[in-house]
């Protein structure tokens, strides 16, 4: 085990930002480890090397004794090779060789051995830590992916003294997303011996799910913000799994994502026009002229600009604004602008909604990291009325450029935006409870009349972008939380 001082880590994850991406669960990853890293921290992360992972200059090596391995899963022997890269930091990055199941053009498949992959993925994580005699105070497990860690743990590799003091944790990133496969899997998880370790109803019925095995075996259960942590053990948010979660909840913690405020800082960021500061804003004037001009929007410095940067899923929100920014656009003085692509439909209405309202209204289809950038820079406001949202990013992004968040108020926005008073110039934005068009209508309209209020407007503006949401506030918790668990 390591030192009183030093935490030993393994940490599991499908995604790592920014070589496999398709969501939060990659940002979380690269910066958790990190900053777990640069705390001096042993953390050793271990994902697929996909063969869409571009590494640029990174070279991967060949790591002693992690060369020509082997793991029978089922009836099948899966030969494969950890290998590692440095990142730019110093720290470590290990990458699990195997063309077998990684050559495949796309981090997920649809493919018949899916689970397969991800089986080897748990495995490897532990076959790792024994060649290289690592003992992990903590195996961190991130979402579905890896759910089956803290099972093995229990059962295939109980044996191992080396994991005698193990303790795992696992983070749900998003309980939507839960593994499940049909339960002639079973064979393929080398629990013969153990299959009362599997959820019996479950199986019984013909399937096993990774996440709910994960939930009923890990040490410890994290989420990405308090608020998720409540709502995923109601029936609306728990997507089937709010049982199992009710009967952990002592064992639930829910832990605000951190924000990388070396890449989001308009003091510093090289992607918009000018860089600006809550104490002179006049580079977020020039950032709105410059976002006007490239979108095609009407220059006018005075009409409110509300910005969206989001996948167009239903998840977001994005029925709620079919019914009501129509009419809104043609009630109100703002102007839209929209970066994204996601389902048809929402793009459809889109491109329809910058055809109905010409220069107040663009839609950008598809993702441009500098028009992401341009977005919360040069916007007066920023739209998030998700259905539901674990933790969100674009929010605090938001707070720290000065540009008020419109949010419902569910997950990480509940936990990251306070509602403004008026009266005595607190809070940092519009939230709205319900999830209706009445109560979004209701949070835009409360946003455009406060905005006519410039100094109450300003106030709020700094207020926000004095927010901390940075790693060293966040990954901290985490720290205290496997402290606590490891009895260190």
């Amino acid at each position: 085990m390591a030192s009183d001082n030093k935490l030993n880590i393994c940490l599991a994850t499908a995604e790592f930002a920014p070589f496999a991406k398709s969501g939060g669960l990659a940002d979380v990853s690269a910066a958790l480890s990190a900053y777990l890293h640069e705390a001096g921290h042993d953390v050793r992360v271990l994902m697929p090397l996909y063969s869409t992972i571009d590494l640029g200059a990174l070279q991967p090596r060949p790591v002693d004794g992690l060369e020509e391995m082997s793991v029978e899963i089922g009836v099948e022997t899966f030969n494969y090779s950890i290998e590692q890269v440095t990142l730019d930091n110093g720290m470590p990055l290990y990458l699990l060789r195997c063309p077998a199941l990684y050559n495949r053009g796309a981090l997920y498949t649809e493919d018949s051995d899916e689970h397969l992959r991800f089986i080897l993925l748990s495995r490897a994580a532990f076959e790792m830590c024994q060649r290289m005699q690592f003992a992990p105070d903590i195996m961190h497990c991130h979402d579905w992916h890896v759910a089956l860690i803290p099972v093995f743990l229990k059962s295939v590799y109980a044996w191992d003294k080396l994991f005698a003091k193990t303790k795992s944790v696992l983070t749900i990133h998003n309980i939507g997303y839960q593994g499940v496969f049909d339960a002639a899997i079973h064979k393929d998880l080398n629990l013969v011996a153990f299959e009362h370790l599997l959820h019996k109803e479950d199986f019984a019925q013909g399937r096993i799910n990774f996440l709910k095995t994960g939930l009923m075996h890990a040490d410890l259960l994290t989420t990405v913000s308090p608020t998720y942590a409540q709502e995923i053990q109601g029936e609306e948010y728990g997507m089937g799994l709010d049982g199992i979660l009710r009967s952990r909840d002592d064992a639930l913690i829910g832990i605000l994502n951190g924000v990388d405020y070396d890449e989001w800082n308009p003091e510093t960021d090289t992607l918009i026009p000018r860089n600006y500061a809550a104490q002179d804003l006049s580079g977020k004037r020039a950032c709105k002229r410059q976002l006007q001009k490239e979108l095609g929007l009407k220059q006018k410095p005075n009409t409110p600009l509300i910005g969206i940067v989001s996948r167009l899923v239903e998840q977001k929100g994005f029925d709620l604004l079919e019914h009501v920014l129509p009419g809104m656009l043609e009630q109100r003085d703002f102007a839209l602008a929209v970066l994204g692509t996601g389902q048809p439909r929402f793009e459809e209405f889109f491109t329809g909604l910058q055809h109905q309202a010409p220069g107040r209204a663009a839609f950008f289809r598809g993702y441009s990291e500098k028009m992401a950038h341009m977005i919360e820079a040069g916007s007066d406001m920023f739209l998030m009325p998700s259905r539901y949202e674990p933790c969100g990013l674009n929010q605090m992004y938001s707070l720290k450029y000065g540009t008020i968040p419109i949010v419902r108020e569910t997950g990480g926005l509940a936990d990251s935006v306070q509602p403004i008073n008026p009266d005595n110039g607190t809070g940092t934005g519009v939230l709205f409870r319900h999830y209706d068009g009445t109560g979004v209508e209701w949070a835009i309209n409360t946003a455009l009349d406060l905005y006519e209020d410039k100094p109450l407007w300003k106030e709020v503006m700094q207020n926000g972008m004095a927010m901390d949401f940075s790693w060293q506030q966040q990954g901290a918790q985490y720290v205290t939380m496997f402290r606590q668990l490891v009895g260190k």
